[in-house]
């Protein structure tokens, strides 16, 4: 009976561990896909800054990106997710404010 005990305890405390990891790690991943989706918005952004047909290409750019992102990483990257990115990426333009909204994740 004492090693089933001990074997509970042994247990609780690897259980203990895994779950303290994987917050740690869910809290990784997403704070790194908000970093993603930022500088995609920064990317997009600047890309459609270049040209003086600046809307028209604007559509095409993101609408290019579309297709081609969803047929390497699948779903995710609709045109409405690209300009939704752009819009993060405008409203957080300094990273540092990003950070601060963040909070202790970042």
């Amino acid at each position: 009976m004492n090693s089933q005990i001990e074997i509970h305890k042994t247990y609780e405390s690897i259980l203990n561990i895994l779950s303290e990891a994987r917050k740690y790690v869910s809290c990784a991943v997403n704070f790194s896909m908000v970093q993603a989706y930022w500088n995609i918005g920064k990317i997009i952004v600047e890309e459609e800054q270049h040209g003086k047909e600046r809307a028209d290409y604007g559509k095409s750019l993101i609408k290019e990106l579309s297709i081609r992102l969803t047929k390497e990483f699948g779903r995710g990257f609709s045109e409405q997710s690209l300009r939704n990115m752009r819009q993060f990426y405008n409203c957080f333009s300094i990273r540092s404010a990003l950070r601060s909204k963040l909070g202790n994740t970042a």
